[in-house]
């Protein structure tokens, strides 16, 4: 093998591992498994999460509820963040800010968290949801900025 399959090897390899590491974590959040989430992408730096229209994510008028939104926007800022740090380490979540910007029924949401600047101290991620209509049509619906703090891993 030489040296750029090698390299191209451990990428796909690390890629893999990442994928693990971060599906293992959301396996752990009671909300995201009661709620029907799913990871759908990882890399360094970015983590993309859907969540499935149900009964479980409504407010009263039958549309996605902003409180299922700003958790799902949460968890794919935090994953993201999460992506940049070495083994061992968590983030808990400082503070975040969402502007909903429209209401959907049906289809899935789509949560694409990204870092915006890594740090030892703080990381700031953004993270932007998509409805996706049962057709493949997406459209933005909220965009979310937040504040983590790496923690040691405690399980």
């Amino acid at each position: 093998m030489n040296r750029s399959t090698s390299d191209q090897a451990a990428g796909v390899h690390a890629l893999e591992a990442l994928h693990a590491r971060i599906e293992a974590s959301l396996a752990r959040q009671g909300l995201m498994q009661h709620l029907g989430a799913r990871l759908l992408r990882v890399e360094p730096g970015l983590c993309e999460i859907a969540l499935p229209y149900s009964e479980r994510v409504t407010q009263q008028q039958g549309g996605f509820h902003g409180g299922a939104m700003g958790a799902l926007a949460d968890i794919a800022g935090g994953y993201a963040g999460l992506s940049v740090l070495d083994e061992g380490l968590e983030v808990v979540t400082v503070e975040y800010k969402i502007n909903f910007l429209a209401s959907f029924h049906g289809g899935e949401l789509h949560a694409l968290g990204r870092v915006v600047r890594p740090g030892k101290r703080v990381i700031v991620t953004t993270a932007e949801l998509f409805h996706v209509a049962p057709d493949g049509r997406r459209q933005s619906c909220a965009v979310m900025q937040q504040t983590l703090a790496p923690v040691p891993q405690k399980y």
